[in-house]
């Protein structure tokens, strides 16, 4: 379980609404308001939902994600490459990381959503070019 909610504020339930972050314990949780009962689900199991989905994402265009993530760096040596290709294998640690709040602000400005359902289940991941659909 991880004390940090990597995608608070970007985490919706199915009606769109956002949802809080709230801690049970030293876990964090995401809170969904089911009528008079406040559902928390584990942010480490969605976190890891999220991001599993970003590394297959990356997987299917590997190539071309890292030449891109070079190219914004500025770099082009063997070992910034190496550094990138680890960083893209090593993705799905990532979990319990916070994410930087002016990061999250873009993402969220963009119209990035992560919808979850009352399970806590990824069912949608709504991108700044289109949603894809899980």
């Amino acid at each position: 379980m991880s004390n940090i909610a990597m995608f608070a504020g970007l985490v919706v339930d199915e009606k769109g609404e956002t949802l809080e972050v709230a801690w049970v314990g030293s876990d964090a949780c995401y809170v969904i308001d089911d009528g008079d009962f406040r559902r928390h689900i584990d942010a480490e199991e969605v976190d890891r939902q999220v991001l599993k989905f970003f590394k297959e994402q990356v997987e299917a265009h590997r190539d071309v994600a890292v030449r891109g993530i070079l190219d914004m760096m500025g770099k082009d040596d063997i070992f910034s490459k190496t550094a990138v290709e680890y960083s893209i294998n090593q993705m799905d640690e990532a979990v319990g990381q916070q994410i930087p709040p002016q990061a999250r602000d873009m993402l969220r400005s963009m119209g990035f959503k992560i919808l979850i359902d009352f399970h806590g289940k990824v069912i949608d991941v709504e991108l700044p070019e289109g949603d894809i659909e899980l």
